[in-house]
């Protein structure tokens, strides 16, 4: 176990995110700070390589969360995303993360997207993310959808964020999530308002 379980507050209930994405796991902490402990997976000493084989970002999010409580027994909730690229049929959507093969980086993801758009104009290159979250606690199962339009660019911009984030400009900042502040990125962000919605459900 990690030295993360000394600086939680003690107070707040306990429940891990199934993620390894540190990224994702600081914007989740940073949303929920002072309402639940967020958990990683290597904080409860899970290091299984977590399959996600469903066609939809909600059936990999619920078989993330359902196998944690499962093999663990921790109330859990992970997330899928996806980007869906009009120009591409919605494209690469719930292969978003393995768009260029199973050992691809952001960067050859990021290639390969504006390699398939070259040449689209840009009033064509709109795109939209979705987050999905899926909460398993306890004997309940719950989904939380957070989505944001915009447009891809024809390069990447700014040095923050991770993923698609340098290519994909939003349409209500005019920036690419790269250029924005982490604050700013979370407020507008799919993810941001995904975590909203399960942050919202937990504290009713």
């Amino acid at each position: 176990m990690t030295s993360v379980f000394f600086m939680m507050n003690k107070e707040l209930p306990n429940i891990v995110f199934a993620t390894n994405n540190l990224h994702k796991l600081e914007e989740a902490r940073a949303l929920s700070s002072g309402i639940i402990n967020i958990l990683s997976l290597s904080d409860i000493d899970c290091h299984d390589d977590i399959p996600e084989t469903a066609d939809t970002l909600e059936g990999n999010a619920l078989i993330k969360a359902r196998w944690v409580k499962e093999k663990y027994g921790y109330d859990c909730f992970a997330d899928d995303t996806g980007l869906m690229v009009d120009a591409l049929d919605g494209k690469p959507g719930v292969y978003s993360a393995r768009f260029a093969g199973p050992q691809c980086n952001s960067a050859d993801n990021m290639a390969l997207l504006l390699s398939e758009l070259e040449g689209v104009a840009e009033a064509d290159r709109t795109a939209r993310f979705e987050t999905v979250i899926a909460l398993v606690r306890g004997e309940e199962e719950k989904l939380f959808k957070g989505c944001v339009t915009g447009k891809i660019s024809t390069e990447p911009h700014g040095s923050a964020g991770f993923g698609y984030d340098p290519v994909f400009v939003a349409d209500e900042s005019g920036l690419a999530f790269a250029e924005m502040t982490a604050e700013a990125k979370n407020s507008i962000s799919h993810r941001g308002r995904a975590m909203r919605h399960f942050i919202e459900y937990l504290t009713k």
